[in-house]
This record gives structure tokens, C-alpha cells and sequence, in this order.
């Protein structure tokens, strides 16, 4: 994956990465939408990680970081290129960022029904934590 490039997104590659998100990612998020996107690279301009094969966006990963934890979201790889690297590329720039940032540790919202995607981050070194459950509260109207 010599020519594998990983980048932080831009307001220009919403739409782009929106797409993206509905061939490649699993499931939907209440935040999937263009001010979504928008307000998290306003707020974190170097959160939203894009990996490039050849000027082609094939893999995304959020790495959020609030000052005292760190949070990963959205990684999903093109499926035309998976197993080949790409999200461990990405979760290795997404770590790479939060110790830069004074980061311990990442934590990953990943669906329990993406048995596939068990195997990657298990692959990557993350496991669950059965003693939490996320609890949530949607604020919207």
C-alpha cells in the first residue's frame, strides 16, 4: 500500500465522504448528514481522517479527542479494499493523534451485529469492555 495516503478532511470533501459513508459504512448515524460533518471539522479540523489509494477515498476514520478521552468513530473502508491494510493504517494515525494530544487510551463505537468489523479492531488491539453500556439520549426537537 505504497501509495496509501492518509490526510485530515476538509469542508471541500463532505459530500464526498458522505457518499462514502453510504457504500461503505456500516449502519447510519444521527450525525450523517452535511452540518454534521461540517460542525466536526469546524470544531476539530484534523478529527475526520481520510485514506487515499491513488487520489480515491477509501477509507475514513473520526478520531475525536475532548481534552480527556479519546474517541473513534466511523471507520469504514471501501469494500472493493478491504483486508489490505487500510484500516489499521488508519487507526495507526488516529493513535499517532491522540498521543500527540496527550491521549491514554481510545475507546470505538463499533455495532455488535459487524462481526467483520470485530475481527478488525481486534486485529488493531481494541477488545470490549463488558462492565459499560452506552447510554443515550437524543436531542434533537
Amino acid at each position: 500500500m505504497n501509495d496509501l495516503h492518509v490526510r485530515a478532511g476538509t469542508p471541500a470533501d463532505l459530500d464526498a465522504v458522505l457518499a462514502f459513508w453510504k457504500d461503505s459504512a456500516e449502519g447510519t448515524s444521527i450525525s450523517d448528514d452535511t452540518d454534521g460533518v461540517a460542525r466536526l471539522v469546524a470544531r476539530d479540523p484534523a478529527s475526520l481522517l481520510l485514506a487515499e489509494l491513488d487520489g480515491a477515498l477509501v477509507g475514513t476514520v473520526i478520531a475525536g479527542f475532548d481534552g480527556w478521552r479519546c474517541h473513534l468513530y466511523r471507520l469504514a473502508v471501501h469494500p472493493g479494499h478491504r483486508r489490505q491494510g487500510i484500516g489499521g493504517t488508519l487507526l495507526a494515525a488516529a493513535e499517532e493523534r491522540f498521543r500527540a494530544l496527550g491521549g491514554r487510551r481510545g475507546d470505538a463505537m463499533v455495532l455488535d451485529r459487524n462481526e467483520s468489523a470485530h475481527h478488525a479492531w481486534r486485529a488493531a488491539g481494541y477488545a470490549p469492555e463488558p462492565q459499560w453500556s452506552r447510554w443515550v439520549k437524543h436531542l434533537d426537537d
